[in-house]
C-alpha cells in the first residue's frame, strides 16, 4: 500500500511539474508572438524557439523570485523555533513541544519537529525519574541518620539505666546495618545497569541453588513457624550463579518477610521447553492490581508502612529484575489482595555471554 502511494505521488509530482513548465512556455509563446507582431518581425524558426525558450526560464525565474521570501520566512520561523527549542533543552527545560503540521506529516520539518518532540518526552520522563530517585534515596537516608542522632544525643544522659543505654546501642546499630544495605544495593543496582555489568554463565544445578538458599533462610521462616514447601524438578542451567542468588534471596526474603506467623510459603521449579520456570508464592496480604506494574520500579513501596517495618529500601526487586533481564529472562507477579502473591521467573537453560547486551 505504501509503494502504491508513493508511486501515485511521483506521478502527481511529475504532472505537476509538466503543468507548471507547459503554463510558463506557453506564456513565453504568446509573449514573443505579440512582441514579433508589434515589431512586425518575422524570425528564423530556430530563433523563435531560443527566444521562447530563454523568456519561459526568465519567467520562471522571476516567479520563483517574487515567491522565495514567503518559502524562506516560513523556513526562517521554522529554524528559528528549532534553535529557541534547542536552547531550552540544553538548559534542561524539557517542556518545549514544536508545532506539527498533522495534514502534512511526511514533510522532512514535520518529521524533525515530531523527532524533537519525541526526544524531549523521553527526556522528561528521564529527569522525572532522576528527580524521584533522588528524593528517594534522601528520604531513605535521612531517616536512619535521623534515629542514629538522636539515641546518640540521648546516650549522653548520665542517667540511662544500662538496659536503656544497651536499646539505644541496639537501634543505632540496625540502622548503621540498614544504611549499609542501602549503599551496597544502590553499588549493586549502578554495576548491574552499566554499559558491561558482570556476567558470567557456567552450567549448574538450579533446584540445588534453590535447596541451598532455602537452607539458608531456615532460621527467619522456623522464627515465624511458615510452612516452607519445595517441589523442585531437576533442572541444569547455563547462567550466572552468583548473581541468580541474588534474585532468589530477594524473593525469598521477601515472601517471608510478608507471609504471617503460621503462613506459607512454596518454592517451585520446571523445566518448561527450552525455560526453567521458578515460582515463589506466599499466603500474605498479596497487591494491589495499581500497584503491580510498579512493583519493580527503584524504591517503589506499594504498602509503604509495612515495608519500612520488615526494613526494606524497595531495591531488592529492582534488583533481581535487571538480573533475570541479563540472563534475557521474564520475571512478574500475580496476585490478588487477601490471598498472598506469587512471583514467577522464567529463564533460558543455556544463557550466552552476549544475553547481557540483548
Amino acid at each position: 500500500m505504501k509503494r502504491l502511494w508513493f508511486a501515485i505521488k511521483a506521478v502527481l509530482m511529475l504532472i505537476a511539474v509538466i503543468v507548471i513548465i507547459s503554463v510558463y512556455w506557453t506564456a513565453a509563446y504568446f509573449l514573443s508572438e505579440w512582441v514579433y507582431a508589434r515589431l512586425n518581425w518575422q524570425p528564423h524558426p530556430l530563433a523563435r524557439q531560443l527566444m521562447t525558450s530563454i523568456l519561459g526560464f526568465f519567467l520562471f525565474g522571476f516567479s520563483m523570485s517574487v515567491i522565495a521570501p514567503f518559502i524562506r520566512k516560513h523556513e526562517k520561523v521554522f529554524w528559528q523555533n528549532m534553535m529557541d527549542a534547542i536552547q531550552r533543552i540544553a538548559q534542561g527545560d524539557f517542556r518545549v513541544h514544536l508545532p506539527v503540521d498533522r495534514e502534512n506529516r511526511n514533510h522532512p520539518f514535520s518529521k524533525l519537529a515530531t523527532g524533537i518532540n519525541d526526544m524531549v518526552a523521553q527526556l522528561r520522563v528521564m529527569e522525572e525519574m532522576r528527580q524521584e530517585f533522588i528524593s528517594n534515596v534522601s528520604h531513605e537516608i535521612g531517616s536512619p541518620l535521623t534515629s542514629i542522632r538522636g539515641f546518640a544525643r540521648a546516650l549522653k544522659n548520665e542517667n540511662l539505666s544500662r538496659e536503656q543505654r544497651m536499646r539505644y546501642l541496639d537501634i543505632i546499630e540496625t540502622e548503621c546495618v540498614r544504611l549499609s544495605k542501602l549503599s551496597e544495593n544502590l553499588l549493586r543496582l549502578t554495576m548491574l545497569e552499566s554499559n558491561q555489568p558482570p556476567f558470567f554463565p557456567a552450567p549448574y544445578r538450579l533446584d540445588a541453588q534453590l535447596q541451598t538458599i532455602l537452607l539458608r533462610c531456615e532460621p527467619q521462616w522456623a522464627e515465624k513457624e511458615l510452612d516452607v514447601g519445595a517441589d523442585l524438578e531437576k533442572v541444569v542451567i547455563t547462567a550466572d550463579e552468583d548473581l541468580l542468588s541474588q534474585v532468589w534471596l530477594n524473593l525469598i526474603h521477601n515472601a517471608i518477610k510478608f507471609t504471617p506467623k503460621g503462613g506459607r510459603i512454596t518454592i517451585r521449579l520446571e523445566k518448561r521447553g527450552d525455560r526453567a520456570v521458578v515460582t515463589v508464592s506466599d499466603t500474605g496480604p498479596g497487591i494491589d492490581q495499581q500497584d503491580q506494574h510498579r512493583i519493580f520500579e527503584r524504591f517503589y513501596k506499594a504498602d509503604k508502612s509495612r515495608h519500612r517495618a520488615a526494613g526494606g529500601s524497595g531495591l531488592g526487586l529492582s534488583i533481581a529484575k535487571k538480573i533475570v533481564e541479563i540472563h534475557q529472562g521474564r520475571i512478574s507477579v500475580h496476585s490478588r489482595p487477601g490471598e498472598g502473591a506469587v512471583f514467577t521467573v522464567e529463564l533460558p537453560l543455556h544463557a550466552s555471554e552476549t544475553a547481557q547486551s540483548g
